[in-house]
C-alpha cells in the first residue's frame, strides 16, 4: 500500500505545482511548450515502466495476477499506449466544447487541469468496478470483449455524423435548469454574482460537458486496458500517466487534428484486437512483446499515413 499511497501522492504534487507555480497566471500554451512537455510526459511514462520491473521484482506492490518483473513492465507500457490513442477521440471534443464555449486559449489550461483531478477520481472507481466484476465474474471479459468489438465495427461502418454540437444535446438544457447560467466570461472564474444571483460561467459550463465526455470515453478505454492487465495497479498508473498528459497532448494537437484523420483507423484495429484477445486468453496466451508491437505499430502506421496524405493533398 505504501507505493499506491507514494504514487498518488506524487501526481497531487504535481498538480499542485502545476497550477501553482508553471501556469499560476492564466496564458495560452504555445504548441512548441505543449510538445515539449507531451515528450517529457510520455519519456516519465517510459521510465516509470522501468520502475515498475524493480517494483514487481522486490514485491513492493500486491502481485495478485503474479505478474513477471518484465511482464508487468511490458503489460504497462501495452496499456499506456492504449490509453493515450484512445484520448486522440476525448481531444477532438475537448476542441468542439471550448470553440462552441468560445472558450479563450489563454483559459482552457484551467478547465483542463480541474478535468483531470475529476478524471482521476472516476477512474479510479470505474477501474476498481471493473477489476472486481472480472475477479468475481469470470464471464464479465466476453461482455466486455464484445463491447470493445462493437464499438470497433461502429466506427469502421458508421455513417459520416452531423457535427456535435454542445449547446444543443441534453447535458447543456440539463445544466441550464439546474442553475442559471451567464454567456460572458468573468476571467478564468467559474462563478460570478449577477443581482445578486450566483451565476455559472461558460468556462464551468465547459467543464462539466468534458467532465462527463471524459467518463463516456473511459467505458472505451477502461474494459481496453483490463483486455491487457486486470493487475490494479498496473491499470490504474496506465490511465494515470495517460490522463497527466492529456492536457500537453490536447494543446499539441488541437490545431492539427485534421492532419491525423486515418489514425482513427488505428484505434479501430486496436479495439478489434484487444477485443479478440480477450475473447480467445482463455484457452490461447498470447506473448506480451506481441501485444505492445502490434499497438505500437497501429499507432505509427495511422500516423505516418496521415501525414503522408496530408502532404500528398497539399
Amino acid at each position: 500500500m505504501i507505493v499506491w499511497f507514494v504514487f498518488i501522492g506524487l501526481v497531487l504534487v504535481f498538480l499542485a505545482l502545476d497550477l501553482g507555480v508553471f501556469h499560476q497566471k492564466a496564458r495560452e500554451i504555445s504548441s512548441k511548450e505543449a510538445g515539449i512537455w507531451t515528450a517529457i510526459w510520455v519519456s516519465i511514462s517510459f521510465l516509470f515502466s522501468g520502475f515498475l520491473f524493480q517494483i514487481y521484482q522486490n514485491g513492493w506492490v500486491a502481485n495478485p495476477t503474479h505478474l513477471k518483473p518484465d511482464v508487468a513492465s511490458l503489460k504497462f507500457l501495452s496499456g499506456y499506449l492504449i490509453e493515450l490513442s484512445l484520448s486522440v477521440d476525448n481531444i477532438f471534443v475537448m476542441a468542439i466544447i471550448f470553440t462552441a464555449f468560445k472558450i479563450p486559449k489563454k483559459y482552457q489550461h484551467r478547465v483542463l487541469f480541474w478535468g483531470i483531478l475529476g478524471a482521476i477520481l472516476f477512474r479510479g472507481l470505474l477501474i476498481g468496478a471493473g477489476v472486481v466484476l472480472l475477479h468475481q465474474l469470470s464471464w464479465m471479459i466476453y461482455v466486455f470483449a464484445g463491447f470493445l468489438i462493437y464499438t470497433a465495427l461502429k466506427m469502421l461502418f458508421q455513417k459520416e455524423e452531423g457535427d456535435f454540437n454542445p449547446k444543443k444535446s441534453i447535458l447543456y438544457r440539463w445544466i441550464r435548469k439546474l442553475f442559471p447560467i451567464t454567456r460572458q466570461l468573468d476571467g478564468d472564474h467559474f462563478w460570478v454574482k449577477r443581482r445578486h444571483i450566483r451565476a455559472a460561467t461558460p468556462l464551468f459550463v465547459a467543464l462539466i460537458l468534458i467532465e462527463v465526455m471524459d467518463i463516456v470515453f473511459a467505458l472505451d478505454s477502461v474494459p481496453a486496458i483490463l483486455s491487457i492487465t486486470s493487475d490494479p495497479f498496473l491499470v490504474f498508473t496506465s490511465n494515470i500517466f495517460a490522463i497527466l498528459g492529456l492536457r500537453s497532448l490536447y494543446f499539441f494537437l488541437a490545431n492539427m487534428l485534421e492532419k491525423f484523420a486515418y489514425l482513427e483507423y488505428s484505434l479501430i484495429a486496436i479495439l478489434l484486437f484487444v477485443g479478440i484477445k480477450m475473447c480467445v486468453a482463455s484457452f490461447f496466451v498470447m506473448e506480451e512483446w506481441v501485444s505492445l508491437a502490434f499497438i505500437a505499430v497501429s499507432l505509427l502506421t495511422g500516423i505516418l499515413y496521415s501525414l503522408y496524405k496530408t502532404s500528398t493533398n497539399n
